[in-house]
């Protein structure tokens, strides 16, 4: 099985990129013949501007421009999507949310040609892993988490029918330790393909 770990932080020493890194020893821990390719948005310069090609390819008046094209691959490929990204604003990165609107287009996440919505992705097992600078009592008053999940777990991915099955946000104010944060990460990485095949499951358990 492979997954891609898509990553949104311009720092490389982030904890953003760190959950990334546990993560993808907890797949490849899993099983010997999962694999795992790492997306990192920003090392790789993606630009996340919706332009005027990607408006004419949505309206299917143009080509769908190279760069996207090959995000597509890479998701094409993958037998689960993971996103780690920081929270900022209330929501992922301007940079991940480029991606996800130049890259989850009409046509290939979802068609809705003829007044009628076909969801493109249903195959498709997505892990959402968020960092949080704001405390947990802050999310709960505010009610910060269900909105975020309702406008990027349901908004976003239910619409191309690709199925949340992960969707964790780390708090780090009320982690005593970054450690703990981590070993989330590589827990979720090793339970990733647990379902799917004998020998993951084995060493989940």
């Amino acid at each position: 099985m492979h997954a891609l770990i898509v990553v949104a932080h311009p720092n490389s020493n982030s904890l953003t990129h760190a959950l990334g890194r546990r993560l993808a020893e907890g797949i490849s821990g899993s099983g010997s013949l999962h694999t795992v390719e790492v997306a990192d948005l920003a090392a790789e310069q993606f630009d996340p501007r919706f332009t005027a090609a990607d408006v004419g390819a949505h309206l299917r008046r143009m080509p769908v421009p190279d760069d996207v094209t090959a995000e597509q691959a890479r998701i094409d490929r993958a037998d689960a999507l993971v996103l780690v990204y920081p929270v900022y604003w209330w929501s992922m990165p301007a940079l991940l949310k480029g991606w996800i609107e130049r890259v989850f287009a009409n046509g290939w996440a979802y068609d809705d040609a003829g007044g009628r919505l076909v969801k493109k992705l249903q195959r498709l097992p997505v892990h959402l892993v968020a960092s949080a600078g704001a405390d947990q009592r802050t999310y709960a008053r505010h009610g910060y988490f269900g909105a975020m999940k309702t406008q990027i777990d349901h908004g976003i991915f239910d619409y191309c029918g690709a199925r949340v099955v992960t969707s964790e946000l780390l708090i780090q104010p009320d982690a005593e330790d970054m450690n703990a944060l981590l070993d989330v990460a590589h827990g979720i990485g090793r339970k990733l393909f647990a379902g799917l095949d004998p020998e993951a499951a084995a060493k989940a358990a």
